[in-house]
Order: structure tokens, then C-alpha cells, then sequence
């Protein structure tokens, strides 16, 4: 997250992590974990659906 350029959409992230992009339903956990994160002050959520890492 902090060496992108700008924020990512959760496939990036699981290209990122080897993760088969191909299939929606690997990305649907990563996507609620990454939610729980900003939840929890951690990532940034942008109304777009990408995400930030927080200052």
C-alpha cells in the first residue's frame, strides 16, 4: 500500500499478492479484509472503492 503511487483497487493488491484476479471470489475476502482495516483507522477508503495508506 505505502509504495504505490496514488491508491489501488483491491485486484492491484491481489496481483500484489499472487492472488488469481481471474476470479471474482478470491478477490471478495481480500476486499473485507481490506474494509475491516479502514474501519479500524488502518487504510483509507475512497468512495471510488480504492484504498490509501493512512499518514
Amino acid at each position: 500500500m505505502r509504495q504505490a503511487a496514488g491508491p489501488v483497487a483491491t485486484r492491484q493488491i491481489g496481483e500484489v499478492l499472487g492472488l488469481d484476479t481471474g476470479v471474482r471470489g478470491k478477490l471478495e475476502p481480500l476486499r473485507g479484509k481490506l474494509t475491516k482495516l479502514a474501519d479500524r483507522g488502518w487504510l483509507h477508503k475512497r468512495p471510488n472503492g480504492k484504498f490509501t495508506a493512512r499518514p
